[in-house]
């Protein structure tokens, strides 16, 4: 895409791993949650907004597939711009774009002005707050960034627990338009987030000692993340993933009332969900942060969507309201481990310089898949009136993931013991002190320039 631009990390600045590093993360758990619950928090008002424009549910619920569509697909965007501007400007234009978008919806009079305010705008500006908040994430934490992503990740079901709920009050209240418009104030709190992301300093240097690292010039959009194998099948899993990830979240409920449990029951199995998600995501960057752990992270990313997707094969076989809870709690242990793990991996092999393009990207390709699953599952029920199907395809599509990860991790890694035996004659002296940057620099470059390609576990898939 070509040119030189804007970086907020110069090089050789080391990653602080706490201090201010503590507000990026409150301010990327804030958006997460924002970013993650917005769409599903909006539903709240369906009812009224069918009443009121005489349509149908199909119609109103494209307001949260467009929502959806646009923090996905507008990945390659965001990329852009970060690295054009940086993370701080890009989200204060999103911050006002998603609050300026709500406000708008309140003014609305037919459903299409709704998909061009609530789903366009308002998903506009939440995407460009969500992607640079993970980045600045990324570059403020090193060794507890396994920590940080699961305490972020878990603003995600803290703030469906909450707005949720809010927007009902809103709604009997002020009705939908007064409910909009008080959202569309609140997302203005995205404006506050932007302004605790401080860029990275270079540390002041004497007179004497020359200039100070340099920040890299780096192209608009870095395609060449492509040829990094451990990339390519990161991208591929996490796409097969995201076809059956989203899938029973969104017919649990109905599964329920099929079975002849009353309405309240029925919603109550979303809040049990989330209540488990919420501990499920901290509790998983904290093993991954474990030193004998986090090496394997790509591992244990693989061992999450395994279990998500055995957990959603078991919930086919629940014929009663007491097995539907025991798969909501199972289910929300597993979708947290892959919640709070996915990007982690996803750092750990492009590094801290490629991330920004390697997340759109990634949200490029998982966009296609979020359009795709749950109509699928849908068609298929239309199709067989049967529950059980569409939780065994979206199990087997999150296996058949798991097992396009490990396979491929393995493939990539290989059984190289000779290697190994020759690193060891080469270690460098004891006394000898070799900065992590470089290390990490000669494993990705150092390889390539002598025709072979090495991975290591932290930086394989």
């Amino acid at each position: 895409m070509g040119g030189a631009v804007v970086e907020e990390g110069p090089t050789g600045v080391k990653a602080p791993d706490g201090g201010w590093g503590w507000a990026i993360l409150w301010g990327c758990f804030v958006i997460t949650g924002f970013s993650y619950a917005f769409p599903k928090a909006v539903s709240v008002f369906f009812k009224e907004l069918i009443r009121e424009f005489g349509i149908g549910y199909s119609d109103t619920a494209w307001i949260s597939s467009i929502l959806l569509a646009m923090l996905y697909g507008t990945g390659p965007l965001c990329s852009v711009c970060v690295n054009r501007f940086g993370c701080r400007p890009v989200m204060f234009a999103g911050g006002l774009l998603a609050s300026l978008g709500m406000v708008s919806a309140s003014f609305c009079g037919s459903i299409i002005q709704l998909y061009l305010t609530t789903g366009v705008i308002t998903g506009l500006g939440l995407a460009l707050n969500f992607q640079p908040s993970l980045i600045m994430l990324n570059r403020y934490f090193n060794k507890r960034r396994p920590v940080a992503n699961g305490l972020a990740a878990a603003g995600s079901p803290v703030f469906l627990c909450a707005l949720s709920p809010l927007g009902q009050v809103l709604q009997d209240h002020y009705g939908w338009r007064g409910g909009f418009l008080i959202l569309g104030g609140l997302l203005l709190n995205c404006c506050v987030c932007a302004a605790l992301m401080r860029p990275l300093e270079a540390p002041q240097l004497g007179s004497g000692s020359g200039p100070g690292p340099q920040r890299p010039s780096r192209r608009l959009l870095d395609l060449s993340v492509f040829r990094d194998r451990g990339f390519v099948i990161y991208a591929l899993a996490a796409s097969i993933m995201v076809l059956g990830l989203f899938v029973p979240p969104v017919f649990v409920v109905s599964y329920a009332k099929d079975l002849g449990v009353p309405d309240t029951q029925a919603a109550f199995l979303l809040t049990i969900l989330g209540f488990i998600d919420i501990f499920a995501r901290p509790t998983a960057g904290f093993i991954t942060g474990l030193k004998k752990v986090r090496p394997y992270s790509a591992y244990l990313f693989s061992f999450a969507m395994f279990f998500n997707g055995v957990t959603d094969l078991t919930g086919s076989t629940a014929s009663d309201y007491g097995g539907l809870v025991v798969f909501c709690i199972f289910f929300g242990i597993s979708y947290g481990m892959v919640g709070a793990l996915q990007f982690e991996v996803l750092m750990a092999i492009v590094g801290t310089q490629k991330f920004s393009s390697a997340i759109g990207l990634v949200l490029l390709l998982e966009a296609i898949a979020v359009l795709v699953g749950p109509p699928s599952g849908g068609k298929l029920l239309d199709a067989t009136h049967v529950y059980q199907y569409v939780f065994v395809l979206a199990g087997a599509e999150v296996l058949a993931s798991s097992l396009v990860l490990v396979l491929g991790n393995f493939l990539c890694i290989g059984k190289r013991p000779e290697a190994a035996t020759e690193e060891e004659h080469h270690k460098p002296p004891e006394d000898v002190r070799v900065d992590s940057r470089e290390v990490e620099q000669f494993l990705k470059t150092e390889p390539e320039k002598n025709g072979e390609v090495v991975h290591t576990p932290e930086t394989s898939v």
